[in-house]
């Protein structure tokens, strides 16, 4: 059962200790292998930045998952991070 009151784990989380970890690969050497900056795997590795489509791609290709497995991560975080506090009524229809 998921526990109600904590956040799914942030996609940068996963890629580290999921993947980079057990591959002994370093940040950089994802980064070179990807083509993109160091900055952008290390924001993301730190849950500073987001997974984009654009990522999920590369990460998907280079790592053989789907760019769907690294959208739905970040969907999932995105969504329960940004619950409003506020509620808002059903809409009815008019009469």
């Amino acid at each position: 059962m998921k526990p109600r009151h904590r956040l799914p784990t942030h996609p940068g989380e996963i890629l580290l200790e999921e993947f980079l970890l057990p591959l002994g690969i370093t940040q950089v050497e994802l980064a070179r292998h990807i083509g993109v900056p160091v900055q952008r795997i290390n924001e993301l590795v730190r849950g500073k930045r987001g997974v984009s489509p654009e990522t999920a791609w590369l990460l998907s290709q280079a790592l053989d998952t789907t760019p769907e497995f690294w959208t739905n991560l970040q969907v999932a975080y995105d969504l329960a991070a940004n619950k409003p506090a506020r509620k808002v009524g059903k809409l009815e229809k008019a009469s």
